[in-house]
């Protein structure tokens, strides 16, 4: 299940490409325009730019922007940077400890499956795809 942190980092980021051509824009007035707390955002905020996909400047005219255009940033970059990976099962995360049933494990292969189409679907819609009008999935279902 994705967290309220990878939804409200998506939000934030479809809001910044929203408004690229504003220049750096200020964190409460995209809290405002997201209902989101401050102080919420701004952690989500802080991790998106250690992940280095915005950029902020501080003081007057400060803020924060992308770091490159809406249509180089997938979904599923922006969901594994907050979320951690994206697998529906532990034993699929890069890290896990080897599972003494992995040999004999009869659901394994659909878990795979899953894991796979999961990845492979949000890795195939960028930013630039959640702000377009009337956007549809790669499948050519609307967003």
């Amino acid at each position: 299940m994705i967290s309220t942190k990878g939804r409200y980092a998506l939000r934030v980021m479809a809001d910044l490409a929203r408004h690229q051509g504003d220049g750096f824009l200020p964190l409460n007035e995209i809290a405002q325009r997201q209902e989101i707390s401050e102080k919420y955002l701004e952690s989500i905020i802080k991790g998106l730019v250690r992940g280095g996909m915005l950029i902020g400047i501080r003081g007057k005219g400060g803020g924060y922007r992308l770091t490159r255009a809406p249509r180089e940033y997938t979904v599923g970059d922006i969901l594994r940077l907050t979320e951690g990976e994206l697998a529906p099962v532990a034993c699929l995360e890069k890290d896990c400890a080897p599972c003494p049933r992995r040999e004999r494990c009869d659901t394994l292969p659909m878990w795979k499956r899953l894991n796979d189409m999961i990845n492979t679907f949000f890795d195939g819609v960028t930013l630039a795809d959640l702000i377009a009008p009337d956007a549809e999935t790669p499948e050519g279902e609307n967003l």
